[in-house]
């Protein structure tokens, strides 16, 4: 397999381009959510064309209960 390094970038450069630390990117790629993303001896090597993958944390924080204009709580659906 040969292996074009202009076609590829360095997790720095990945993570300014992504606007993330670099170890989410590092975290990305080792989860396996970057494809195409290659391990070169402790050093990932992400494509160019490689999109950001989507945040998969999620927000479990409770939301204020609605209330309507005579104070009581709305149901929701």
């Amino acid at each position: 397999m040969e292996v074009k390094f202009t076609d590829y970038m360095t997790v720095p450069e990945t993570a300014e381009l992504w606007n993330v630390n670099i170890r989410m990117v590092q975290r990305y790629c080792a989860s396996g959510r970057v494809p195409g993303a290659l391990s070169v001896t402790n050093r990932w090597l992400i494509p160019r064309d490689a999109q950001k993958p989507a945040d998969g944390r999620v927000n479990n924080r409770r939301q204020p209960k609605k209330t309507n204009a005579a104070g009581t709580e709305e149901s929701s659906p």
